[in-house]
């Protein structure tokens, strides 16, 4: 099967990332909390876009609301480790524009896939840095592979009910 395959060299790749220890590697710690700030009109809507991306692709919720500031999945439903998502958009005084994350889930036993690890992707994808997105702002024809797809996680981490990552 080609997930275990996957799984199996992501876990090579970072072993942290693949504890069941229920801890999170400071790198995708550092990366989750860092601010999600767009510097122009331009670069904003293309963040913005790939922010819409990955959340269509990663969800296991429908997409509710999606506004030039608001991207909100339905959920999460009770007892269920999948993560509902809200992404907001923010202008700065500046003229500059902050992308907000958010993640939850319901399940007693953590979220699948842990929120943090969520979050750092999402902004990895958005900024474009992830592996295989496109770079200099062009738009992607379709969603870039990622490594934290929550198929393709497979990790069991500890967590208390209603588990919720604001970042």
């Amino acid at each position: 099967m080609m997930k275990k395959g996957l799984l199996a060299v992501l876990c090579l790749m970072s072993a942290a990332g693949c504890s069941t220890q229920g801890q999170v590697n400071p790198d995708v710690m550092q990366i989750a909390t860092t601010p999600l700030t767009c510097s122009t009109k331009a670069e904003c809507d293309v963040w913005w876009q790939r922010a819409q991306t990955w959340v269509a692709g990663h969800s296991k919720y429908k997409i509710e609301s999606s506004s030039d500031t608001l991207i909100q999945t339905a959920g999460p439903d009770g007892g269920k480790r999948a993560l509902a998502y809200q992404i907001t958009r923010t202008p700065n005084p500046d003229g500059t524009a902050t992308i907000g994350f958010a993640a939850h889930c319901d399940g007693s036993t953590g979220c699948n896939p842990n929120p943090w690890e969520a979050g750092a992707d999402f902004k990895e994808y958005v900024r474009g840095t992830a592996a295989g997105s496109p770079q200099s702002g062009e738009k992607p024809s379709q969603p870039a592979p990622t490594a934290m797809h929550p198929d393709a996680s497979g990790q069991s981490i500890p967590g208390t009910s209603g588990e919720a990552v604001t970042q």
